[in-house]
């Protein structure tokens, strides 16, 4: 007689109530949950697709595009990636990856999943993308057929000038893929005023949404390289040939997967919030809240990564104080606060913190209460920095608006 599989018994997971200060996901406004559990309805529902059609309307706003195939993708920010690559990318195509952190090397681990031909354009991390490196690239290697590069590179903090890139881009007669999973909705970001041709992002960063869902948006360029295509896009699912059937104009859509409709509608009022509250005051906030971060941690004593220029306000990487466990202090804040905070990645591992401040997440009250509990645990740990002067330096440069 085989022995019966024991029945578990498991309660309901009730997760502890954290402040969600690392590089992702943020905290989820109250307003995004409630949408989420909003009643279920059919992925063909008409009340479904009119928002749909709404969905692309804000997502083209976000994006500032006028881009027809701006939509969601039903994954991660990954699968974006991965959408945009798998769709543009042919074998043997020649492709220029800048990589300057963790990211701009997933491109390349995607350029040569499709059977395509990275060129490296490396630079160190925690600084942008050369634009000169790029050029010397395109000048030494004749018929690329895309540029690809990160916008806000989530592993360092430091921003690329995307404008800059993609100019040069197009004078070889490049597409560009880019990442912004992190600038959405945080920095600056103009996709038709810049000519960017493929762009994704995630939808748990600054649009403070659930992690899930990747908004993508490509130009009448890429679409009609997609659709000039001589070989099969390698994946089905991110086949955007099919995938415009669903997401397409037409009121009859054309059945292509079960969309994650609840999921949606929390990303469609993350997208109604951020309308509400505009994209540039949006992004104004982020960045008085990094100019309050930044005045506290400088007079704790400790140094920022990425220098200012190149700085993204939403994802700040602080270097660890010598003698300091940084597992530890991030273990302390977690246990003793609640807060997370993120660690270092690749070659910042061990020597860097990331404290994020995106979306719902980048008030004054978490600013101070980040700051707080960072300088209670470090002088426990007899770190050296300098003590009781953080919060008046964040708090100065909040009351100066």
């Amino acid at each position: 007689m085989v022995n019966p599989i024991p029945q578990p018994t498991i309660l309901s997971f009730n997760p502890a109530v954290r402040t969600l200060m690392g590089p992702g996901p943020s905290d989820v406004h109250p307003r995004i949950l409630a949408a989420m559990a909003r009643p279920t309805i059919g992925h063909l529902d008409p009340q479904f697709v009119d928002m749909m059609d709404e969905m692309k309307l804000l997502l083209q706003y976000a994006f500032q595009t006028r881009n027809a195939l701006t939509i969601p993708v039903s994954a991660p920010g990954s699968a974006g990636m991965e959408t945009c690559f798998v769709n543009l990318l042919e074998p043997g195509d020649k492709v220029v990856v800048c990589q300057n952190g963790v990211f701009g090397g997933r491109m390349k681990e995607n350029v040569e999943r499709c059977g395509a031909l990275p060129i490296m354009v490396e630079d160190a991390w925690g600084e942008p993308a050369d634009p000169e490196k790029l050029e010397d690239a395109l000048k030494s290697h004749p018929g690329v057929k895309a540029v690809a590069f990160v916008h806000a590179e989530t592993s360092t903090g430091a921003r690329s000038d995307v404008q800059q890139l993609v100019e040069i881009a197009r004078r070889y007669d490049c597409l560009t893929i880019v990442d912004a999973v992190t600038s959405l909705g945080g920095i600056p970001l103009k996709v038709d005023e810049w000519q960017v041709d493929a762009i994704y992002s995630g939808t748990q960063k600054c649009l403070s949404c659930t992690p899930g869902l990747s908004p993508v948006s490509f130009s009448e360029r890429a679409v009609a390289r997609i659709k000039a295509r001589k070989a099969k896009v390698q994946s089905w699912f991110l086949d955007l040939n099919l995938v415009m059937g669903y997401w397409g104009a037409s009121t009859k859509r054309a059945y292509h997967h079960t969309a994650p409709i609840n999921a949606l509608y929390g990303l469609h009022e993350a997208l109604v919030m951020l309308q509400e509250e505009g994209l540039e005051a949006a992004w104004a906030r982020h960045h008085r809240h990094h100019l309050a971060l930044r005045a506290g941690v400088e007079a704790l004593g400790l140094r920022f990564v990425v220098k200012e220029a190149y700085r993204l306000p939403q994802l700040n990487a602080v270097t660890v104080p010598d003698g300091v466990d940084e597992a530890e202090v991030r273990r302390r804040l977690l246990r003793e606060f609640n807060l997370e905070i993120g660690a270092g990645l690749g070659s910042l591992a061990g020597k860097v913190w990331r404290i994020g401040l995106m979306g719902h997440a980048s008030t004054p009250k978490n600013v101070l209460f980040c700051l707080a509990a960072l300088e209670k645990v470090l002088s426990d740990l007899k770190a050296p920095i300098a003590r009781g002067v953080a919060l008046g330096a964040a708090g100065t440069v909040l009351a100066a608006g």
